[in-house]
């Protein structure tokens, strides 16, 4: 095991007592890693402090991504994570807040609280890991699945478009939007970064594998290596988001504004003024 990523884990899976449930080849550990070293880097940098920081997931493979580390962590219902987010960003605005979740948890069940969670700007960090399916439930379609692909519940390919959630998230006001894919380890890394800095809701999708279902109902391929090949193939550089034949990375929104937990402090601090007959 790596010894930089062993030193974040909480001791049964540091010590080999318990295995993740990821499947081989999975990206989800990937990502965990990828993670790992963001929040390794800042801390050496002296620009991160993760005694504050609070992990909640969702349901399904993603929600387990973060499960071994050594943090404050909560699961929350499926499709509920951005609302316990919310909830812990209020009562602790000074606490870092990520949430790690699946396409399908995120964008269908889940899709109400991503869209106002970006309206009200809550300071909350969203990792999406997006493998285009439903994977630990047996590779049913999800609102990422691209159109005609093959799936368990769609055997003669999928009749709806995809969704762009980082198109979703730049059109409601989302102050922090990036997409890269899990075979750009730098570039996931920096963007897990700046996620992690900035100031208000931030987004970054990871194009992720899921070899069992994914590579071989919708790629046509099982080998993790290939998955990844594949994504370069359909991927492109751009600073605006699209999620078709070709989908484009790179980072769609970087800007500030007031963020809803300010906001909400400052009338609390106005309200006890004014019963205090101070304002």
């Amino acid at each position: 095991m790596n010894p930089l990523i062993q030193r974040y884990l909480r001791s049964e899976y540091a010590q080999g007592k318990r295995r993740t449930i990821f499947c081989p080849g999975c990206g989800n550990g990937i990502i965990l890693g990828y993670f790992v070293r963001a929040i390794d880097e800042l801390k050496r940098e002296g620009k991160f402090d993760d005694s504050r920081l609070y992990i909640v997931t969702g349901i399904g493979c993603s929600g387990n991504t973060p499960i071994p580390l050594k943090y404050n962590i909560v699961r929350a219902l499926h499709g509920r994570a951005l609302s316990v987010a919310t909830g812990i960003k209020l009562v602790r605005p000074d606490a870092e807040v990520v949430v790690f979740a699946g396409d399908g948890d995120l964008l269908s069940i889940g899709g109400n609280h991503f869209i106002h969670t970006i309206r009200r700007n809550v300071g909350v960090k969203v990792i999406l890991i997006n493998n285009m399916l439903y994977g630990m439930t047996g590779g049913q379609v999800a609102p990422t699945t691209p159109i005609n692909a093959i799936t368990h519940t769609t055997p003669y390919g999928n009749p709806e478009p995809p969704l762009d959630a980082c198109k979703l998230a730049v059109s409601l006001g989302a102050t922090y939007v990036a997409r890269w894919t899990v075979a750009l380890a730098r570039q996931c890394i920096q963007s897990i970064k700046e996620l992690l800095l900035h100031k208000g809701f931030g987004l970054l999708e990871c194009l992720s594998q899921c070899p069992v279902y994914q590579g071989r109902y919708v790629i046509g391929v099982d080998r993790p290596s290939k998955i990844m090949d594949y994504y370069l193939r359909i991927t492109e550089i751009s600073s605006e988001p699209r999620y078709g034949e070709k989908i484009t990375i790179g980072k769609f929104a970087d800007y500030e504004k007031p963020t809803y937990e300010e906001i909400v402090w400052s009338m609390i601090s106005k309200v006890g003024r004014v019963m205090h007959g101070e304002g």
